[in-house]
This record gives C-alpha cells, structure tokens and sequence, in this order.
C-alpha cells in the first residue's frame, strides 16, 4: 500500500474533498437548520457525514484495490430544505433510518445492479461528462469575476500538462493559494480548530415523514448520485461490485443516522478526481486517491465545528477553478468514449446535453432523466417490430 502512495495520489484525495466539502456543505447546514438543529447537533451532522464518508471511501478502496468514493446525498440534502421545515429532528431522523433500509435493500437485492447493467458503455460515458461538464462550465465562469486568480491557475495548468503533466492539478492549487495569499483572501486565522462531538438524536416514526422524507430521500439519491456514481466508476474503466458496495453505504448511513448522517452513497464529480490521470499514472495504483480522501474526510469529520471556517476561508472561484481543471480530461475521455459508437452517438449526446443542462423535474436531478432521455433516443431508432 505504501509503495502505490504518490504526491499526485494525495492531491488528488484532498482536492477532492475539496471540492466535496466546499460545493455544497452550506447546503447540508441549510438543511439541519430548517430541521431546527443546534450548532451542536450541525456540527454532529458535520462529524457524521466525514466519519461516514471518511471510512467507507478508505475501507472499500482498500478491499476492492480500486477508487471508489462515497459522499452525502447533495440533492438528498437540497431535499430536506424545503421538505423538512416544520419536522421535528427525531421524525426526521426515524426517515433517515427508513430510507437507509430502503437502500441496504436495493443493494442487496440487487436489482439496482440489474438495472445498471442495461446502461450502454456509450451512455454512461456521456451521463459522467455531463455530470462533470458543469464544474469545468463554473470553472471558467468565474474569469468574469475574479480574473486574475483564475488566470493564473489556467496558466500554470497549461505550462503543467506540457511539462508536468502528472503535477498540473498540485500546481494549479499551490498557484491558487499563492495568489489568494497575495491578495489577502486566505481568512485562515479566523477558523475555529476545536473538534466536533456526536450528538445522538433517537429516531422517530411517523407516515408523514416517511412519505414527505424517506421515500423522496431514497429516490432522489439512487436516481441523483448513485446512478451517477456507478457510471463514472464503469467510465474510468473500474469494474467495482455494485451490489455490495451499494449496500455498505446503505449500512454506514443506517448506523451514523440518529447522529446527523442523513444519506451517504456514491461520489461521482468528486470520484472522478480520483480515478483520472491526476491521480496518478497507473490505473492500479489510483485507490490511494481515494483512501487519502477517506483520511481527509475523517479528518474534517473530528474538526466538524471548523467546516464552516475552511469552507470561508477559501475564495470560491478557487474551488471552482481547481475542480474544472481537474476533470478536464475525465471530461475530454468521457466524450470520445461516448461519440466513438456511431450507432449510438446521438443517444449519448442527447444524454449529455441533457446531463449537463442542470435540469430538475419532481426532485431528480438531471443525471436519472440524461438516462431516461439517452435511453428513449435508443429505444425509437433502434426499435424493430417483432415479426
């Protein structure tokens, strides 16, 4: 294992956590204060969810030699926003706890699997370059807004994969934070390092929260980051057990649920930074991407009451612009692997449009309806009548 540890392995685990952490964990603070939590009880979420993701990222890697990372339910929290306002935290836990069995079972089973199985390579390569499509979009977005940072990262990352290739993404972070220091953006002294303690909150039981929570919670999360998550891993060329893995997240929320771990399952955005060449240049070896954001996510999990500190003390642009160079090539393979089947080219390019639209319909985001758009395009030109 110490022999397959690289520099770029370890970059790439901790830009990964990141951008993880910086994308969206103001959202998952939105969505423990609409459930009416107390700081104690955020910051018990906090430690939940980076235990949770720290050690099923690291343990599985392991176990599978292969990166697989897992991470919360970013639309699964968007979720508990609006439908848990009004909730009382123990009601909100209880669906915690049946969406989690939901999940076990669908692992298990393996009918998810199954369904996994029909997707045409062509699709899932489209449906991870749309997925990914909108990191690199925001990346040079923000140019308008903070030009000079984001030039300076785009620089270094050109001259990097000319000269450096496997050091362009540690360049472009270390280039980054050159140049928010310069500017005085880095508000690192302002951050509180006191560690994060559980809060266990006893589940609750009631139909309305199972109907209004449990059941949109299991949905949005296989259809918005499990489906995602598998394709991405199958993108990159790892053939990791659906089934079993799937369950495990399953298994890990059921457990750290009453303390704040509302839906752990799948990475995609954040998987593939540690499955591309960034991580490394030999595909074998990659999993040590993943087990060092597992270390990274355990880390920030002990120092949850520091998350909200960190996540200020980096420009956003920042974030942005380390996390779009990054996936360029993940993107650019996605692409060619998705166009190179004539036959199912227009399906795979409605699956990344639609993909990278950013659409929502019912509370599923674009990812699940990609699929179903890709899958209808193949279904109507390829469609013959039984004789």
């Amino acid at each position: 294992m110490l022999r397959d540890l690289s520099l770029p392995a370890v970059v790439a685990g901790f830009v990964a956590v990141l951008v993880g952490f910086t994308s969206s964990v103001v959202i998952v603070i939105q969505a423990a204060a609409a459930l009416g939590a107390t700081p104690a009880q955020t910051a018990s979420w906090i430690w939940a969810l980076g235990i949770g993701m720290g050690l099923t990222s690291a343990g599985l890697s392991l176990w599978y030699r292969m990166p697989v990372l897992t991470a919360w339910s970013t639309p699964g929290a968007a979720l508990l926003v609006t439908a848990g306002a009004g909730v009382p935290m123990a009601e909100a836990v209880g669906a915690f706890v049946i969406s989690a069995l939901l999940v076990v079972v669908a692992g298990a089973s393996g009918w998810f699997e199954r369904a996994m199985g029909r997707i045409p390579q062509a699709l899932a390569a489209a449906l991870l370059a749309g997925v990914l499509a909108r990191f690199a979009f925001d990346a040079f977005v923000s140019l308008q807004h903070d030009t000079l940072l984001v030039t300076a990262m785009f620089a270094v990352w050109l001259v990097g994969r000319r000269a450096w290739p496997r050091y362009a993404v540690p360049g472009v972070l270390a280039a980054g934070i050159g140049v928010a220091a310069l500017q005085g953006r880095l508000d690192v002294a302002a951050i509180d390092w006191a560690p994060a303690w559980p809060v266990f909150t006893a589940p609750s039981f009631s139909v309305a929260a199972a109907v209004g929570i449990a059941l949109p919670l299991f949905v949005v999360t296989m259809a918005s980051q499990n489906l995602p998550g598998v394709a991405a891993q199958r993108a990159a060329g790892y053939d990791v057990p659906v089934s079993p893995v799937v369950a495990t997240t399953g298994v890990a929320t059921l457990l750290l649920a009453p303390f704040g771990a509302f839906a752990l399952n799948l990475a995609a955005i954040t998987a593939a930074i540690c499955m591309g060449r960034e991580a490394g240049e030999d595909p074998a070896r990659r999993y040590m991407a993943a087990v060092m954001a597992g270390v990274f996510y355990v880390a920030l999990g002990l120092l949850g009451g520091a998350v909200v500190g960190l996540v200020a003390a980096f420009p956003n642009a920042l974030v942005l612009a380390v996390a779009g160079l990054a996936l360029v090539g993940t993107i650019g393979s996605g692409l060619h692997a998705a166009m190179t089947d004539e036959r199912r080219r227009d399906a795979a390019l409605v699956t990344f449009l639609v993909t990278a639209s950013g659409v929502v319909l019912w509370g599923i985001g674009s990812a699940f309806w990609g699929v179903v758009a890709g899958a209808s395009v193949l279904a109507v030109q390829h469609w013959r009548p039984f004789r």
